[in-house]
């Protein structure tokens, strides 16, 4: 290919090159059986009702779904490629939350501050949620021994590619999940019968899969990527789906209360084997019940995998394609591979089941899902905007005049005592202009102050959301902030407070 000897699109391509780059290609890959067998794969596809019914997708009716109607279509199509950059991509980069990194690889981001302000406080909150719940937080190494005999036969029952790098005379892996260390840590583990469910949590800093360069887009699928992995060790499988009840009602919870996703912006799918429901139809129509909507369903004559049953939560976005954020699975066979086992009552070492779960899938996801759901929100004709909570700055302060910069220094340390996020726009600015770039930052409290709110005493507060000029005092609004975030996560946010002082890391 012709060019500038320093131009990007320069290459140099010899019929020697692609025979030696197809065999390193073969020889390093390492495609593990289960996505060989995914391919090849069986699927029968139903709707379930939340009474019970199932029926073969193509006689559902979907009228009133049309969102499941899509994450049906995509799932069985199986075309994970992208064709279209969606939205989210624009918006991550106009708000200055996360963009692509040239020097990395593909489907590794950089996080500008108010992007990892965002992204810390979901850690955060997840982990809290997670803890609460009864799990006990761990932290485990980040690259396997690929000839251990434990973690070469999980890796071929895991539909994911791996990173490979060479260490003296290794040859390591990077992890996809905190299975490996958590499955390792717990073998070493003395266990009784009365220490089940032993519930184990990581938040993954980073997860590694090599997922196929054309399905990488934004924050939607990744390389590298955030993920809380809660395990559960269950004595049998009675106490497995007791658990798991209590685990879906959690990631409903963190989805709803944290990421202000609803039940219409998610659908549900559930997959396991023919023989599997027979036994336990009850236990997934109570999932689908629990939800309160029909869900998607996938069913194989035998089971391929490690787990007898999986649900995900799906995000259906602008482009139709369909991501999972939380879900959790029914593993038969690890605690065997790994020897992990438990005393029961009568004193024999018994395998216990082991759940794996993610209550809100990928964090990178999770803000996905967030700037898709506001896109959609602001074609609808409503504000696009992010859970409050989550907003780098919650309170912007503008001063009409630099006379006025003192009045604004005090309101913000009022708001700054109450664990409230606040800036001042204090540039040489028109005011209209510093109140449009307020707007276009999806700022949720906007106060002006001019000489009649410093005599007064009453803050003229733009309320974004609700779209109305209020007249509010000062502990009124900080009340009504406080309200809104109740008992979430505060961190303060890492740029400077003027916003004459902040670099522009976008546009």
């Amino acid at each position: 290919i012709k060019g500038h000897p320093l131009a990007e699109q320069l290459r140099v391509i010899t019929a020697e090159k692609i025979v030696e780059k197809k065999k390193i290609k073969e020889e390093e890959e390492k495609v593990p059986e289960a996505l060989k067998a995914e391919e090849k794969l069986k699927s029968y596809w139903f709707i379930m009702q939340p009474d019970g019914k199932m029926m073969p997708v193509e006689e559902f009716d979907f009228s009133n779904h049309p969102v499941l109607e899509k994450f049906a279509k995509y799932e069985i199509a199986k075309v994970r490629a992208v064709q279209q950059i969606p939205p989210h991509v624009k918006l991550m980069k106009k708000l200055e939350i996360a963009d692509y990194e040239p020097g990395s690889d593909p489907g590794n981001m950089r996080w500008y501050p108010k992007g990892r302000l965002i992204k810390a406080l979901l850690e955060q909150y997840v982990t809290e949620k997670t803890i609460a719940y009864g799990a006990m937080e761990v932290e485990t190494p980040v690259m396997y021994d690929f000839n251990h005999p434990s973690l070469a036969r999980y890796l071929n029952r895991f539909p994911a590619r791996q990173y490979v790098l060479k260490s003296e005379d290794k040859e390591l892996f990077l992890r996809f999940s905190a299975c490996f260390g958590q499955f390792l840590m717990v073998h070493d583990a003395q266990i009784s019968y009365r220490h089940l469910p032993l519930r184990v949590y990581e938040l993954t800093r980073y997860s590694f899969r090599r997922e196929k360069s054309g399905e990488l887009v934004g924050l939607r699928r990744l390389r590298a990527f955030t993920m809380p992995d809660c395990h559960a060790f269950c004595s049998d499988l009675k106490q497995a789906k007791e658990e798991m009840l209590k685990r879906f009602k959690l990631c409903m919870e963190i989805l709803e209360e944290g990421l202000g996703l609803s039940k219409e912006d998610y659908e549900l799918a559930i997959r396991f084997t023919r023989d599997f429901y027979k036994e336990h139809s009850d236990f997934v129509v109570s999932l689908v019940k629990m939800l309160g909507k029909p869900a998607l369903i996938e069913m194989w004559d035998e089971r391929f995998f490690y787990f007898i049953l999986k649900w995900e939560f799906n995000f259906v976005d602008n482009m139709n394609k369909a991501s999972a954020l939380s879900t959790d699975q029914i593993d038969v066979e690890n605690a065997e591979r790994y020897g992990i086992t438990y005393v029961d009552e009568k004193g024999e070492k018994r395998y216990p089941l082991i759940l794996h779960c993610s209550p809100s899938g990928a964090i990178e996801r999770c803000v996905y899902a967030m700037l898709e759901k506001a896109y959609r929100e602001q074609k609808r004709g409503k504000p696009p905007t992010l859970p409050l909570w989550l907003m780098p700055t919650q309170v912007r302060i503008i001063p009409m005049t630099e006379k006025f910069l003192q009045e604004a220094e005090k309101v913000a340390k009022k708001l700054e005592r109450n664990h409230i996020r606040v800036d001042i726009d204090d540039r040489q600015l028109t005011l209209q202009k510093r109140i449009r770039e307020a707007e276009t930052e999806w700022i949720h409290y906007i106060v002006v102050i001019g000489q009649k709110e410093v005599e007064s005493g009453i803050l003229a507060v733009r309320d974004r959301i609700n779209r109305k000029i209020r007249k509010m005092k000062i502990n009124e609004l900080i009340e009504e902030v406080r309200e809104k975030i109740k008992d979430k996560p505060f961190a303060e946010l890492s740029l400077p407070k003027y916003l004459s002082q902040r670099a522009q890391f976008y546009g």
